[in-house]
């Protein structure tokens, strides 16, 4: 058994790893600095082009709220946060009685910022030894572009749960990742901060995890276990002697 930062009941075989597979958002970056950036250079987008829409947004929880309303009313687009963010954006802008065809403009302001990551101390480091040994392959539901982040060239793919069709925790998502990587889900270590979406889809998929938990939450999903609990990707490079 090979525990890091927590207690891990799974044990850890380091010598069955053959692949990575990688969480994004939260995991190599913190997402919610970024989400609020991006939101403010959308807000003053709207406010240069669509002054009464940018009225209604003010009150960030309007837009969060027309989210959360779009999302309930279109279940299918519940894998793709860029046409989730899109459509909340166009119905803010009819509601305003602004012109809706400003919602690809818009959103495109809001997702050049969305690119635009601060990186974790750790993660540079760490994604350059991992992707020195291992081939790396990107698997996220949200809608950040490892090439437009400029991370691109560790990764040999990436898969995104707007191309794919479903999202994590479905295991399909994580076997097409192994299948990109060229291995079978018993060799491919994945590595990922959400305890159910990259936790219990990786385990459930017959993967190694390596749980990042940064803010000392409680593992919630026995009887699964993951492999590893890691403070941060400096552990991870010590378990895998890289």
């Amino acid at each position: 058994m090979s525990t890091l930062g927590s207690h891990s009941l799974a044990a850890f075989d380091p010598g069955r790893v053959r692949a990575i597979t990688l969480d994004l958002d939260d995991t190599l970056w913190p997402i919610w600095p970024t989400i609020a950036r991006a939101e403010e250079v959308l807000q003053g987008w709207l406010g240069e082009h669509a002054p009464a829409t940018a009225a209604l947004a003010t009150d960030r929880s309007t837009l969060r709220a027309v989210r959360e309303q779009v999302g309930r009313e279109r279940a299918d687009l519940a894998h793709d946060l860029s046409a989730l963010r899109r459509e909340s954006i166009r119905v803010l802008l009819q509601r305003a009685g602004d012109d809706p065809a400003l919602a690809e403009p818009a959103f495109e302001a809001f997702f050049a910022e969305r690119q635009r990551v601060e990186l974790f101390e750790d993660a540079l480091p760490a994604l350059e030894r991992l992707s020195a040994r291992y081939p790396v392959v990107a698997v996220s539901n949200g809608n950040a572009d490892v090439h437009r982040v400029g991370i691109g060239g560790h990764f040999r793919a990436a898969i995104s749960a707007r191309e794919f069709g479903v999202g994590k925790p479905d295991t399909r998502i994580f076997l097409a990742a192994a299948d990109a990587a060229g291995v079978g889900p018993g060799q491919v270590l994945h590595i990922g901060d959400d305890a159910h979406l990259d936790g219990v889809g990786a385990l459930r998929a017959g993967m190694q995890l390596a749980w990042v938990n940064r803010s000392d939450h409680l593992w919630e999903h026995e009887p699964l276990q993951p492999h590893l609990t890691i403070n941060d990707l400096r552990d991870l490079c010590r378990a895998l002697s890289i």
